[in-house]
């Protein structure tokens, strides 16, 4: 964030003004600038891959599950974690935004690099007060080891009785080791824990350690499933904003509504309906479901993802109506001419985006975080990210692929600079089609995903507690 504020604060690293009195002037940025312009980037994203992963995690982990009352807060966690992530999101749409296009970019970029500075101070003061969980060696490691000793064992048949596999001494919960019993799925991994002759750690693993790999393995077909609505996020500040340039901004003689800024709706959106979920919903909907959480975690992220195949829906409508009175009026350059439709008809796919949000992205992150194994914690919530990477790439690919396979033969592309001549409403139906069938995948994934069981019961807990203290004496 400090090279990107000095990228436009410094005029040496950005490109000229070029006013339009100038004559020699060329208004492009030279490599050296595009290179540091890319080289901030690509840092910010090396820092937001190491942090939001392991933040999450982190929070999550000082719930102490061996206290039944921090067990049941942690059930409400990642939804007001959620929470905050998005109030600042709020703060970015609603205040940045409008501070970068009225007062200028070194301010809009110089006040949330200030507030990093603030928010790393606060974590550092904080730090003696957390509880921390003992390192237990690289999650890739492990995984790795466990696929080269079954490569390696291929052939060796699996013991009918599970108590013949490989398993470690028992250890204490307490110490931050779990043990996980053999589990019938994926079983030609447990091969890896087959006792066969001479081992080392690259022939021979544990129970746990198959089990492990097997969990992280389970969740890939759920991770997939993500793709398709992290690609509709990115839709957002792309594509939404580029409709919102298009339309009547004004409020009022001196004010016009920044396109960017309407993704604070989704914001809003979002917070509203994860308070009335969190506060009402799940309080209402678990007396008949008997789960603690109300609906299961699939259950959240599949409405989540119905709410995605209308949000495309209302947009190819929406779309289609503002070529329609964009046409009647003459307006065939959108980079020339407004079109008399108010911004504030892309309302409803904003704040369906933020309902999405409220189940999808949330359930997303618990998911992940409560299924992967104790271990693996950190593995298992950058799954969730990894998605809305996966999901910005994609929707670039996707993008590229349309525009190119629509402008063959002598037609029209769908997408081009001018919206106006471009069929937006058509490309967003395709997406609504392809949520259509990314739905119809997940409902197979879901029907045949087990759960990993607790880790342990209230009443176990307290045993393997009072063992521990005996082994500790």
């Amino acid at each position: 964030m400090c090279l990107l504020t000095l990228v436009v604060s410094l005029p040496s690293l950005r490109p000229p003004s070029c006013p339009g009195s100038s004559q020699g002037c060329d208004p492009r940025a030279s490599k050296f600038q595009i290179g540091i312009f890319y080289t901030a980037l690509y840092v910010l994203a090396v820092g937001t891959g190491g942090t939001k992963p392991n933040i999450s995690t982190m929070g999550a982990d000082q719930f102490d599950d061996f206290d039944p009352a921090e067990r049941a807060q942690k059930l409400s966690f990642f939804n007001w974690w959620m929470f905050s992530i998005f109030f600042g999101t709020l703060f970015a749409n609603a205040f940045l935004v409008y501070i970068q296009d009225n007062v200028g970019w070194t301010i809009g970029y110089g006040l949330p690099t200030v507030g990093l500075m603030i928010s790393l101070l606060v974590f550092l003061a904080g730090t003696p007060f957390y509880r921390h969980k003992l390192p237990s060696g690289s999650p890739f490691a492990k995984i790795a080891r466990v696929l080269v000793a079954c490569s390696r064992k291929w052939w060796v048949p699996v013991p009918s009785n599970p108590k013949e596999l490989h398993e470690e001494l028992e250890v204490c919960p307490t110490a931050g080791k779990y043990r996980i019993d053999r589990t019938p799925y994926l079983s030609f991994l447990d091969k890896a824990a087959v006792k066969n002759g001479p081992s080392t750690r690259w022939t021979l693993c544990s129970v746990t350690e198959v089990e492990e790999t097997k969990q992280m393995i389970r969740m890939l077909p759920i991770l997939v499933a993500t793709f398709i609505p992290s690609t509709m996020l990115a839709q957002v500040n792309t594509l939404f904003v580029k409709q919102g340039i298009t339309m009547e901004r004004s409020m009022g003689p001196h004010f016009k509504i920044p396109p960017a800024s309407l993704a604070a709706f989704i914001t809003l959106s979002m917070l509203i309906c994860v308070v009335i979920y969190d506060r009402f919903f799940v309080r209402t909907i678990r007396r008949y479901t008997k789960n603690p959480r109300g609906i299961s975690l699939l259950q959240r992220m599949g409405v989540g993802l119905i709410l995605h195949i209308i949000i495309m829906v209302v947009a190819s409508v929406t779309e289609r109506k503002r070529l329609q009175i964009a046409h009647e009026n003459g307006i065939f350059d959108s980079r020339k001419g407004i079109t008399p439709l108010s911004i504030f008809a892309l309302l409803p796919q904003f704040i369906l985006m933020g309902m999405a949000d409220a189940f999808l992205e949330v359930g997303k992150l618990e998911f992940f975080y409560d299924q992967a194994p104790e271990s693996m914690k950190s593995l298992g919530t950058s799954y969730s990210t990894s998605s809305l990477g996966i999901g910005n790439f994609l929707s670039s690919f996707l993008l590229t692929v349309v525009a190119s396979a629509t402008g063959r033969g002598g037609h029209k592309s769908w997408i081009l600079d001018n919206l106006n001549e471009s069929h937006l409403d058509y490309y967003y139906a395709f997406f609504a089609v392809l949520n259509v069938f990314n739905f119809l995948f997940f409902l197979v994934v879901n029907r045949n995903y087990v759960y990993r069981k607790e880790v342990f019961a209230s009443a176990e807990m307290e045993l393997q507690e009072e063992d521990c203290r005996k082994i500790d004496s």
